[in-house]
């Protein structure tokens, strides 16, 4: 694998390199091809070059009898190319001459004529050019010297067995450049993926559950491997965390089973009974036992609406049916029905007002199940001779507040008493249930854009405010 990666990418920086060039020649050959079909200047403007423009002096040139002399049309070329014209004989002696410098000599030997033209024999700027006139039986020589310091011409001779061994040369020079390329590259190419081969086996590593993968972060990869060793740590929080949550499952899975399997127990019991022809019993005995399965069947019933409804909130899937509605007169109702039940008629439960009338947008029947479920944890986790107060304010928010001074909660349940299938260890042993009260009421608030904040000091009482 390590070596796939590296060779890939060597591969395609070399790919990448060899069709930058065959593009660009490519692209050249295309414009050399283009400028010299259409005659367009693409790399600069097309004047006649220096050569051309003296090979085709030769038509200003005018031979009459014995005189020569140059057109005006060639005097002004050569003014405007700030170039002279020196026209020699047969015998390499001058017969005209156009702004030729003082320096410049009448008479050349066929050896100076050659060393002029090779070299710059008149002063540093000019180059000379050699051209030829015939007419009138007659051969004429001439020089046309320009000015131009950015004009140079270089001469050189070669053999052409020279250039095979060059060729030889370059050829090997060449290979030895690309081995040396792909050495470089090679080693480039491995520095660079080698974290890569760290990154890829850590990631597998988190693949693999291996949660305690950690990295230096270091080099052109540092914000890489940091945010890795980042996802190995959120990893193994939440590992943890579904660790934790898949205890609670189960131990909650149990301990409903248990509390399901029991009403289930007596519902079945007293069917069997009452099927039984052995038995007579009376109608009074018959109604007994059918309350007593009514009572066990609403149990399970509750219990299962209860799984429904925190499913529905968890997956926000359960739609608020608001209205307006006057908090107060709600609070006391909750806390007269609750006093109306049998089973705390003779609980402490206190209701506090200092104004009649808090209108809130509610879902009343969420609220109320939020409100009882509450107040019924105050119960359930206390003494029987438990005080609770029930009291609601507003300002900035409207405050909720369910207050007890029972036994309190110690700070590792405060931690979790909102989640899922927990059940406090103070529960009450007559105490069943879904274990899902609490965390539904958290919800149903949530659900109503409020919170619930919850002080409690063990020995001392829990104080539950509801701020909506």
């Amino acid at each position: 694998m390590k070596w796939k990666l590296t060779g890939r990418y060597l591969l395609s920086v070399v790919l990448v390199v060899v069709l930058i060039i065959f593009i660009n020649l490519i692209l050249g050959i295309a414009i050399l091809v283009a400028q010299a079909a259409f005659d367009v200047p693409i790399f600069q403007n097309r004047e006649t070059s220096p050569e051309q423009f003296t090979r085709k002096f030769h038509q200003e040139i005018i031979t009459k009898n014995h005189d020569v002399t140059i057109t005006e049309k060639g005097q002004k070329e050569l003014a405007k190319k700030k170039a002279w014209i020196q026209i020699l004989d047969e015998n390499s002696k001058e017969v005209y001459s156009f702004g030729v410098p003082a320096n410049v000599k009448k008479k050349y030997t066929p050896a100076e004529i050659v060393q002029m033209y090779k070299y710059k024999e008149v002063d540093e700027n000019t180059v000379v050019y050699v051209g030829e006139k015939k007419g009138n039986g007659r051969q004429f020589s001439y020089l046309i010297g320009i000015e131009n310091r950015s004009l140079n011409r270089y001469i050189i001779s070669y053999d052409n067995r020279d250039i095979f061994i060059v060729a030889k040369v370059g050829m090997v020079i060449l290979l030895i450049d690309i081995l040396i390329a792909l050495l470089v590259g090679y080693l480039f190419s491995k520095r660079l993926t080698q974290p890569l081969h760290t990154l890829i086996d850590g990631i597998k590593k988190l693949a693999n559950h291996q949660f305690n993968y950690h990295t230096e972060s270091r080099g052109l990869y540092k914000n890489v491997f940091d945010n890795l060793n980042h996802l190995s740590d959120q990893l193994k929080a939440s590992e943890r965390e579904r660790k934790k949550l898949d205890s609670m499952r189960e131990e909650w899975i149990a301990n409903i089973s248990h509390d399901i399997k029991t009403p289930l127990s007596s519902i079945q019991g007293y069917a069997e009974m009452i099927k039984d022809p052995d038995y007579d019993f009376t109608l009074d005995e018959i109604k007994e036992y059918a309350g007593i399965i009514e009572a066990k069947s609403l149990y399970i019933k509750e219990v299962m609406e209860d799984l429904n409804l925190t499913t529905r909130l968890k997956n926000k899937e359960l739609s608020l049916n608001k209205k307006a509605v006057n908090i107060v007169t709600l609070l006391r109702k909750i806390v007269i029905d609750l006093l109306n039940n049998p089973k705390y008629a003779d609980r402490n439960i206190q209701f506090h007002v200092n104004q009649e009338t808090i209108m809130l947008e509610i879902d009343e029947i969420l609220f109320r199940r939020a409100i009882n479920n509450l107040i019924y944890n105050a119960i359930v986790h206390n003494d029987h001779d438990v005080k609770i107060i029930v009291s609601v304010e507003q300002d900035e928010y409207t405050h909720i507040v369910i207050k007890d001074n029972g036994k309190g909660i110690e700070k590792e349940e405060l931690e979790r008493i909102f989640d899922r299938y927990y059940r406090g260890t103070n529960t009450g042993a007559a105490h069943r249930g879904s274990g899902l009260g609490m965390a539904i009421a958290n919800d149903i608030i949530k659900a109503h854009d409020g919170r619930i904040i919850i002080h409690s000091e063990v020995g001392s009482g829990t104080t539950i405010d509801i701020q909506i």
